[in-house]
């Protein structure tokens, strides 16, 4: 017997931006604007100078590179989906792994740990994508570059990953 396949764990902001389109509107700009006060915000904390030429060259490539990386948080999510079975240890990833994962991930401690494992790996790629590709030829300290970016990683992070979906759905 066949599972019925469902998109639901394409977790917001994938899914609900593909089935709302309109949400683009809203969610593009608001993303632009958290980047860009964490850059801001965290430069003036690190006391970088001219931190608005700093902003004009990397916002943009932080912008796309925060996308990519929840890009790939949420592949790992939807991954989920491709564990193929029936009976023993299916029912229970099932159970406590996919449907978790689709609807809900705090009704089950797996589902949240893993959740939050995505989360992390979102951040780990954010810190590399700003390490690497956005920051590498900004004229400021190393260290600051490296709390710069381990800056954008925590308070950009996919916390959205953990809205129930399920929520949406009824």
């Amino acid at each position: 017997m066949k599972k019925e396949f469902k998109l639901y764990n394409i977790i917001l902001p994938i899914w609900l931006l593909y089935y709302f389109p309109v949400t683009w509107i809203v969610v593009l700009p608001a993303n632009f604007l958290i980047d860009f006060l964490v850059t801001y915000l965290s430069l003036k904390h690190l006391k970088v100078n001219d931190v608005i030429p700093i902003i004009k060259k990397t916002i943009f490539k932080t912008w796309i590179f925060g996308f990519l990386a929840d890009f790939i948080g949420g592949v790992l999510m939807f991954l989920t989906n491709f564990v193929e079975g029936s009976g023993g240890i299916y029912d229970w990833w099932y159970k406590n792994i996919i449907s978790g994962i689709m609807m809900n991930p705090f009704t089950s401690i797996y589902s949240f740990i893993y959740v939050l494992f995505c989360i992390a790996v979102s951040s780990y790629f954010i810190y590399i994508f700003n390490m690497k590709f956005v920051f590498n030829n900004i004229e400021i300290e190393d260290d600051k570059k490296d709390k710069l970016s381990l800056y954008l990683a925590i308070f950009t992070a996919p916390i959205f990953f953990l809205i129930p979906s399920g929520l949406f759905m009824y």
